[in-house]
């Protein structure tokens, strides 16, 4: 995982917050760009509050392109797509934060041992249960590391303990994890 410079992680912010002005008409689409660590793929999650509170939260681990091209691309759906949420509106602009999270290839977990929290984010799959946490969501919560393997499965719609079934896949990854600050 090439490491981003904090001009990366602006420019990619920007990217976030422009895919977003643009969906809603507010301004026209900005080109992306396609070199250096910008242009790797890579997957990605957007998450986006208003006023300090979840607005929406959407990302996939397989890259749409570049890591530009993913990044746009999650940012408008996070804005429009979260089912959790009524679409973003204009009005909301003023008092959106956007975060990005820019992932490393996910690993399968073969020890619970080897998961570090605020190092590792989770996926859990079983079935057609799905489940991921971004490692930031661990620290926020002051979880170890039994009770964010818990929180993952129950993310999944999955018992709490699904993580240790013989069917079940445990992946960690790594994320840079980077938002703009919060405006008051």
């Amino acid at each position: 995982m090439t490491p981003l410079s904090a001009t990366d992680r602006a420019a990619l912010l920007g990217i976030a917050r422009g895919a977003i002005l643009a969906h809603l008409g507010l301004a026209p689409p900005r080109p992306l760009p396609e070199e250096g660590a910008l242009g790797e793929p890579r997957g990605a999650f957007v998450t986006l509050q208003v006023d300090g509170e979840l607005r929406g939260c959407i990302g996939t681990f397989q890259p749409a392109g570049s890591l530009a091209a993913t990044v746009a691309a999650m940012a408008v759906a996070a804005a429009h797509e979260d089912p959790r949420f009524a679409p973003l509106a204009a009005g909301e602009i003023a008092r959106l934060t956007v975060s990005v999270s820019a992932l490393g290839t996910p690993r399968r977990m073969a020890d619970p041992g080897e998961l570090q929290v605020g190092r590792h984010g989770l996926l859990v799959k079983q079935g057609w249960h799905r489940g991921a946490l971004l490692p930031k969501v661990a620290v926020e919560h002051g979880w170890d590391a039994a009770t964010f393997l818990k929180h993952v499965c129950l993310k999944a719609g999955l018992p709490a303990r699904a993580w240790q079934e013989p069917d079940a896949e445990v992946e960690l990854f790594e994320a840079d994890e980077f938002g703009e600050e919060p405006t008051h």
